[in-house]
């Protein structure tokens, strides 16, 4: 009968001892996922750019993205829109680093207080493109201004962007300097897509209409049996690209540190060289200029 209790509290302490080893191995795995896991990255960093449609449609990201991840060891996430929705954006504190093409209200961003430290990075130029059948008789040596009138003039089909975007930004101030408000016309002769680039570009060729479009959505464009491109290399046409910190002492969320490594890497000599590189269909679409 002793022998038979000893051995019960013997199965019974040993019972307790295995309860009390799961219980703290169940708490310290939990420690480890709550603790310990989130301070590793796995090799990599992850940052939020929000960016210009013409730079994602040209698939620069899915060329300059994964060397990023290779030279520096730091992961982005592109959120593409217009120049205008990615500054409202960055604004509201939704990103760390904005890539956008109007020099102007990048500049009125950060003077804001919403951004920080913005410097050129690349640029193109824009071109004003259109139907081959040409209905405003617009010449190759005709400037922006004088193609833009006649297009007015002889109300011919053109496709605006119509997003607040840096093309809709770049094509406004092209109509400002003509003194001419096509508005007045807006949905008549003058069409507000409300859309990216390339639907801009779709309805353009399907319409037989004018447009405006930065080079490097042109080059990828693969839609344009009816459209041609009419003017180009002019200085009211030139098309620089910004790259700007979202203000950390204003959205206490940016990833500053990684977003100033990314910044570095990409304005530094070696990054410059990568971007000079990127090319479609044999064709560069990006001259660096951060240096």
């Amino acid at each position: 009968m002793f022998k038979y209790v000893k051995l019960c509290e013997i199965y019974i302490i040993c019972n307790e001892f295995y309860f009390l080893m799961f219980v703290l191995s169940k708490n310290l795995f939990l420690l480890v996922l709550l603790f310990i896991l989130p301070k590793f990255s796995f090799g990599k960093e992850s940052l939020i750019i929000q960016s210009t449609t013409s730079t994602y449609n040209s698939g620069f990201y899915n060329y300059i993205l994964p060397i990023v991840k290779s030279e520096i060891n730091v992961d982005a996430h592109v959120v593409s829109v217009g120049t205008g929705a990615a500054l409202k954006n960055a604004s509201n504190c939704d990103g760390d680093i904005v890539i956008v093409h109007a020099k102007e209200r990048e500049l009125d961003f950060v003077k804001k207080g919403f951004g920080i430290n913005r410097k050129d990075l690349m640029y193109n130029d824009f071109i004003i493109i259109g139907p081959k059948e040409n209905p405003a008789q617009i010449n190759d040596k005709d400037s922006p201004l004088e193609a833009f009138k006649k297009i007015f003039k002889t109300s011919s089909i053109f496709v605006s962007r119509g997003d607040d975007s840096g093309t809709h930004f770049k094509e406004m101030s092209i109509w400002k300097k003509t003194k001419l408000n096509p508005l007045k016309f807006s949905g008549n002769w003058y069409r507000e897509a409300g859309s990216g680039m390339g639907a801009t570009l779709n309805l353009a060729n399907g319409m037989g209409a004018y447009s405006i479009t930065d080079r490097a959505s042109w080059i990828n464009f693969n839609n344009k049996d009816e459209l041609k491109m009419f003017t180009e290399k002019n200085d009211i046409l030139f098309n620089q690209y910004g790259i700007t910190l979202v203000n950390p002492a204003r959205c206490p969320n940016v990833k500053s540190n990684i977003a100033k490594k990314f910044i570095k890497w990409l304005t530094s000599s070696e990054g410059q060289t990568k971007i000079k590189a990127f090319k479609v269909k044999g064709e560069q679409l990006f001259f660096p200029n951060a240096n």
